[in-house]
């Protein structure tokens, strides 16, 4: 049984060992031209302004969750279409099932307001 996984487990080694190595390479051979400017603390390209414990507005969040709700549903969709004709009728049926759930969120999330981004 170990032999049908022993690829599986080549590649997640292999992917290790160059992840580390990179990381480690460019820990150690890189400069380290540390300077005020690059000292700064920013936030998404600009300096940051204000106090730096305020509480960001829950748009922020809500648009996190739905990003990662509707790209869950990407993720689902690719094995499904590359498997479509193997799955016949039911697996046509329970992905449309998927898509009217996500669909129905979507239109919640929309009237709701979630998807309106104003100051």
């Amino acid at each position: 049984m170990f032999s049908a996984y022993f690829p599986v487990f080549l590649m997640l080694g292999v992917a290790l060992l160059v992840a580390l190595s990179v990381f480690g390479l460019t820990t150690v051979l890189g400069p380290k031209n540390m300077t005020a400017e690059k000292a700064i603390p920013y936030e998404s390209g600009s300096e940051t302004t204000g106090a730096s414990h305020i509480r960001l507005s829950i748009k922020f969040y809500l648009t996190a969750i739905l990003f990662v709700v509707f790209d869950i549903e990407a993720v689902f969709l690719y094995p499904w279409a590359s498997l479509f004709t193997e799955l016949g009728w039911l697996g046509f049926v329970e992905m449309l099932l998927f898509l009217i759930v996500l669909g129905v969120t979507l239109v919640y999330a929309w009237r709701k307001g979630a998807l309106e981004w104003e100051s």
